[in-house]
């Protein structure tokens, strides 16, 4: 009697995410990569304690993690349009895991700068790819997406220093915890980006994209020039507040809880999240130019809150900066975003990340050699003034280029 074989059955897949549930995965993306950002933050004054460095190493320090962004971005901005959105970001995740270990690990500076660079690389790479695979799988409604990009970075630095601050006041091991707990949702995002479906289209060219420039989509370009000192404003403030936010608090109150240093940075994210909800109501142009006029009392509030002595003042002015932070992040993506095709997305949004951390970076530098020249009072005062000029010059462009939406 024959016996009738079987032929093998084929190998069973692993389910793919539906671009419904792919959204809330990338969204997640961003919100745990900007958290991981600013979640050194609340945590620099015990590493200054600990390793006795200036204030000037430390806003070498936290550039040094911008500014390998900005190169990453510059060099890799649009490589997921050519190898496609998941393994780049599925690579990217693995990379910021790792930072993460090093951060857990560190005992010196030479450490921290080490995890703030690999950071920095695995960030930039990400940060576009994930925004663009959200534009990718809300086509029908990019208004979402474009929502979801302005405010998933804001949440994110608002969740790091939160969860951050909260650890420096009650956790037993604050400089290891919150590193190995983002170690952890990295390695389970990279394992879950694997089973998304590819939204771009691959195609050839991925070395050629990776010669450093800025791919702005053209229709996209005249908001570039008009957005630009509006948002390096915004973002200028943004690094003041990361990086000499705490430094700012004890000034000012020398005996305050450690925690209130990072809360300062919180008070800032979290108020430019709300705008950036609250402003999508608005037209584009409208919620920018709104944006980097309160600027300005937000700046001066901050200002005056060493000469007061008044910790008041100074989240009141951090709060009003915060709001214009995100007003002027919601209008200029909805901006830049409307008129740029598919393919050119990454590109666009890669460029806006270019200027926005060059402006946070830079800016954060020379008040760490302005702090150590002639004090954090006087460095502070300078920065208003520069921040105040900048918002003039975006709002005199406002003037001679009334909104169109």
């Amino acid at each position: 009697m024959l016996s009738v074989v079987a032929p093998p059955s084929p190998p069973r897949r692993l389910p793919l995410l539906g671009r419904r549930s792919a959204f809330p995965l990338h969204a997640s993306v961003l919100v745990a990569l900007l958290a991981a950002s600013s979640a050194p933050t609340p945590l620099y004054a015990l590493y200054q304690a600990e390793w006795h460095f200036s204030a000037m190493m430390l806003t070498v320090v936290f550039s040094a993690y911008a500014l390998t962004l900005l190169g990453a971005l510059l060099t890799a901005g649009t490589l997921s349009d050519h190898l496609g959105r998941r393994p780049v970001l599925t690579g990217a995740l693995l990379a910021e895991a790792a930072a993460m270990a090093v951060f857990a690990t560190a005992q010196g500076v030479t450490a921290l700068f080490a995890a703030r660079i690999l950071q920095g690389l695995a960030t930039g790479v990400a940060t576009s790819a994930a925004g663009a695979a959200l534009l990718d799988e809300a086509p029908d409604r990019p208004g979402r997406a474009t929502l979801a990009n302005g405010i998933t970075p804001v949440a994110g630095m608002a969740a790091g220093v939160l969860a951050a601050t909260a650890l420096v006041q009650y956790a037993p091991a604050p400089t290891r915890t919150v590193y190995l707990l983002l170690l952890l949702l990295f390695t389970a995002q990279a394992a879950a980006m694997l089973l998304t479906t590819e939204t771009a289209h691959p195609h050839s060219g991925a070395w050629r994209s990776l010669r450093p420039g800025m791919a702005v989509a053209p229709a996209s370009r005249p908001a570039m020039r008009f957005l630009v000192p509006g948002v390096v404003a915004a973002w200028a403030l943004g690094g003041f507040y990361s990086s000499l936010g705490p430094s700012l608090a004890r000034l000012i109150a020398p005996h305050t809880s450690r925690a209130t240093g990072g809360l300062v940075f919180f008070t800032l994210t979290a108020a430019a999240g709300l705008a950036v909800h609250a402003a999508r109501r608005l037209p584009a142009r409208t919620a920018s130019s709104v944006g980097t006029a309160v600027l300005i009392p937000g700046a001066l509030l901050t200002l005056s809150g060493p000469h007061l002595h008044s910790l008041l003042a100074l989240f009141a002015g951090t709060a009003l900066a915060g709001i214009g932070f995100g007003a002027v992040t919601q209008g200029a993506l909805r901006l830049l975003l409307s008129p740029a095709a598919p393919d050119e997305r990454a590109g666009t949004l890669a460029a806006y990340y270019v200027l926005s951390y060059l402006a946070m970076s830079v800016p954060a530098v020379l008040a760490g050699l302005l702090t150590n020249l002639y004090g954090l009072q006087r460095a502070v005062s300078l920065y208003a003034v520069t921040v105040i000029l900048l918002t003039l010059t975006g709002l005199g462009r406002a003037v001679r280029q009334p909104s169109t939406g």
